[in-house]
């Protein structure tokens, strides 16, 4: 493109506006298409990176997926929902991360999970969206916090999430499952959230808390280390990511 300029500078006695007259539309194509190229294998690689695990989803689910891209990066430019630097990372850190919680259980229809201290909706709404017959309740302290889960929730008409602004010790209602991503020590969470729990099970494993942790968490888990499961996410996910002290926890309730 550069040589082309100079040769209609040298040939034909052009100024510079001319030339850039001249060749804007194609500078403008190239960029336009090289856009749309980038644009296209980003999209590529957010729906390929949840069916490479997930292979079964539906063609709503996967519009849902990718609808997270474009809503999340606005709410991000309004309220720092998910560090700015981290934004980039989106699918890999945040949705699949979240979804490492349905390669332990496969919850049942009619299952009803409470996600606490959800943030801005992990991991509760990629988890709705996976499982669109169970309930999913968000709590979370910061108020607008849940209105981007609201908001989001909504704009790709996921009709089986509510959030609400609620502190964990206020939350009355009775779930299957408690999910959280490292919101609190265990000991402190599960003190919370033991009121929480229905007597009675429908799944496969026994209702009780998922946790995703990261680090060492010997101390942390010394009083459940009984009946905890720890389970690293590398057993899930082959991403390098995965790999660096990223583990589900499981406490029976």
């Amino acid at each position: 493109m550069q040589s082309y300029a100079k040769n209609l500078i040298y040939e034909h006695n052009l100024t510079d506006f001319d030339v850039f007259i001249t060749c804007f539309p194609i500078f403008y194509t190239t960029f336009a298409e090289k856009s749309v190229e980038i644009k296209k294998n980003t999209y590529n690689y957010m729906i390929e990176i949840i069916e490479k695990y997930f292979p079964n989803l539906t063609e709503e689910q996967k519009k849902q997926f990718e609808a997270l891209d474009a809503l999340y990066r606005d709410w991000n430019s309004k309220i720092n929902v998910i560090s700015r630097k981290d934004i980039d990372n989106l699918y890999e850190h945040h949705v699949l991360h979240s979804l490492a919680i349905a390669k332990a259980i496969n919850f049942r229809p009619g299952t009803e999970i409470l996600d606490f201290g959800c943030g801005g909706g992990f991991p509760g709404i990629p988890l709705a969206i996976l499982f669109p017959e169970c309930k999913f309740k968000l709590i979370d302290g910061t108020g607008k916090k849940i209105r981007v889960c609201n908001e989001v929730a909504t704009a790709i008409n996921l009709q089986n999430l509510k959030a609400e602004h609620l502190r964990g010790e206020d939350e009355k209602g009775k779930y299957d499952f408690v999910v959280s991503r490292a919101v609190m020590q265990l000991p402190d969470l599960m003190k919370i959230i033991k009121k929480n729990f229905k007597q009675k099970g429908q799944n496969a494993l026994p209702n009780g808390l998922l946790c995703l942790k990261g680090g060492n968490l010997k101390e942390e888990l010394k009083q459940y280390f009984k009946i905890s499961e720890i389970t690293p996410l590398s057993t899930f996910f082959d991403e390098e990511w995965f790999s660096q002290d990223k583990q589900l926890v499981y406490v029976p309730a």
